[in-house]
């Protein structure tokens, strides 16, 4: 008996290990490196991939919501968008911008291959061109950075290491490994995919600023929007603890604006010139 059970606990270890290895060979082979910044990010998900999820999220979007008929705001959206879709290094991109009447959402997106929404109860708070290039050119950094394939493929990296940890477990008892494992589910939230999502919201607003600067934009307005945005959630009760939070306090971000400002105005200056 006690040879058998010996058996099977190598061949848990072994199957734990080799799940190990493979983990490990995983994170080696999808490594990436972001425009600008020159952070080394994983990547599992292929850029067609990624652009065909996009193509048809954004078709299924235009279905269910409604969209806007103010010519006039609909076609300011165009106008900024196609300004920074000129400077935007995002291969293979099919363009297209809208803007949707959600008055009560002040929000944008831009999925994979261009694909561009604004909700228009941004543009409350955006106010003008300026303003409005600051939140379609951090949403465009979003795309360029490929943060959405980011978050896919560090959710299956999470997956995978919770199969290793709950393999490496099968020997304890149920009440252990319920313990260990709901652990590990809080801790990678907390330890990884929250950091990680507020670490690209940043980088977001780094290449933003960049992007609206090459486009011809004064990128100090993006200092202005945001400032108007940290006034907009302070009012409406929109801000959680950070550590809970998949964005930066506004502060933060304001912060680190500001540090980039002398850059991106040299950006603006050679765009201007």
């Amino acid at each position: 008996m006690s040879s058998g059970r010996s058996w099977k606990a190598r061949g848990r270890r072994r199957a734990t290990g080799a799940a190990a290895a493979a983990l490990l060979a995983v994170v080696l082979a999808a490594c990436a490196t972001v425009p600008e910044t020159g952070r080394s990010q994983l990547i599992l998900v292929s850029r067609e991939q990624s652009m065909q999820l996009g193509l048809t999220e954004f078709d299924k979007l235009k279905k269910d919501t409604p969209i806007s008929r103010d010519k006039e705001a609909t076609a300011m959206v165009e106008r900024v968008g196609r300004r920074i879709a000129e400077v935007a290094p995002l291969p293979g991109a099919k363009w297209e911008f809208v803007l949707f009447d959600k008055p009560d959402v002040a929000n944008a997106f831009c999925l994979p291959g261009g694909k561009v929404g604004v909700y228009s109860g941004i543009l409350k708070i955006t106010e003008d061109d300026a303003g409005l290039a600051a939140v379609i050119a951090h949403e465009v950094g979003h795309a360029v950075a490929r943060h959405g394939a980011e978050r896919v493929s560090e959710g299956l990296l999470v997956q995978l290491g919770g199969s290793v940890l709950e393999q490496a477990l099968q020997s304890k008892p149920a009440e252990t490994q319920s313990l260990v494992l709901g652990a590990y589910g809080i801790g990678s939230k907390l330890g990884v995919t929250l950091p990680h999502s507020r670490q690209q919201e940043l980088e977001a607003d780094h290449l933003g600023l960049l992007y609206m600067a090459r486009a011809g934009y004064d990128p100090r307005e993006a200092l202005a929007f945001w400032k108007r945005f940290a006034a907009y959630n302070k009012k409406n009760g929109q801000a959680p603890p950070e550590f809970l939070s998949t964005h930066p306090l506004d502060a933060r971000r304001i912060k680190q604006i500001e540090k980039l400002l002398p850059k991106a105005e040299a950006e603006y200056r050679k765009a201007t010139r």
